[in-house]
């Protein structure tokens, strides 16, 4: 289930205009929401190192970022579970991932490395309580030592610190994905998927979003309702209201026939009660 969840994630994540709503709505940096995000790629997500073992990213983009810094990369990794050396895993991507670049040429034209943003994408349960510098997994050291010691921190956009009226408050595709994720209840989930629906209007995105959110309801063990099998956004919506309705129905039947019948077990309980209490107080 976890790797299913991750490789969701990277799914949506191959859309640029999701990385686009992703940094406007989630990391607050003026200067990256002026980037012009037309100018964004997808780059190759395997690195081979020198001793040529293979390593690999969840996703990564560059965009321009003006005429010294030729492009900005955001280096973007998917976590369903709590990671303790998740600073470490990413100074390893970072290391390889620069010296793939150095191999292709693709550094600056005075040879210095272009700027990396690593960010780790957070959609678990679990509270993140791991270490967002690779410094603070290593205890103090008396003198020089300690001055040595690396330092490499990593962004940490964590869902579930974002409750359902902050994400609402957004106009804001990332958003509106992390509320049918994680916060809003069934009832709101036929209007997400019209904002949705209105947001991707004559978007590429549009049919990718709608599978990823059938699959999300899919993966939901405690989910009362399945998405028809539809890519329509519109059709989405209908199918899910007219879904929901129907749950809604059967629940309430279902209650109606359990207050029935724990309505008939203490019925019956009483009268054998009576039955057997009226023959000691004729005896008394």
């Amino acid at each position: 289930m976890t790797h299913t969840h991750d490789a969701s994630y990277k799914f949506l994540f191959l859309h640029p205009e999701l990385v686009r709503e992703l940094i406007a709505g989630f990391v607050p940096d003026e200067w990256l929401h002026s980037l012009d995000y037309g100018t964004v790629e997808k780059l190759p997500a395997e690195f081979v190192s020198d001793d040529f073992r293979c390593r690999a990213e969840d996703v990564i983009w560059r965009v321009k970022a003006g005429p010294t810094w030729v492009y900005l990369y955001f280096l973007i990794e998917f976590q369903s579970v709590p990671d303790r050396y998740m600073a470490l895993r990413v100074m390893v991507y970072l290391g390889l991932f620069y010296q793939d670049l150095i191999r292709r040429g693709e550094i600056l034209p005075d040879g210095r490395l272009p700027p990396v943003l690593p960010i780790v994408l957070y959609k678990g349960d679990a509270p993140w309580q791991a270490a967002q510098n690779v410094f603070d997994l290593i205890p103090p050291v008396p003198g020089l030592v300690e001055r040595f010691k690396p330092h490499l921190r990593y962004f940490l956009i964590d869902e579930r610190a974002h409750s359902d009226s902050d994400l609402a408050s957004q106009r804001n595709l990332v958003a509106a994905l992390f509320r049918f994720e994680h916060t809003a209840p069934p009832e709101r989930l036929p209007e997400l998927v019209g904002l949705l629906r209105d947001w991707l209007a004559d978007q590429p995105e549009l049919k990718a979003i709608a599978r990823w959110l059938r699959a999300t309801l899919r993966c939901k063990q405690t989910s009362p309702i399945v998405l028809p099998d539809i890519d329509d956004l519109q059709e989405l919506k209908m199918g899910l209201a007219e879904r929901l309705e129907r749950w809604e129905q059967e629940t309430r039947q279902k209650c109606l026939q359990q207050g029935l019948q724990q309505g008939l077990q203490q019925g019956e309980a009483e009268a054998l009660q009576r039955l057997l209490v009226a023959p000691l107080r004729a005896a008394a």
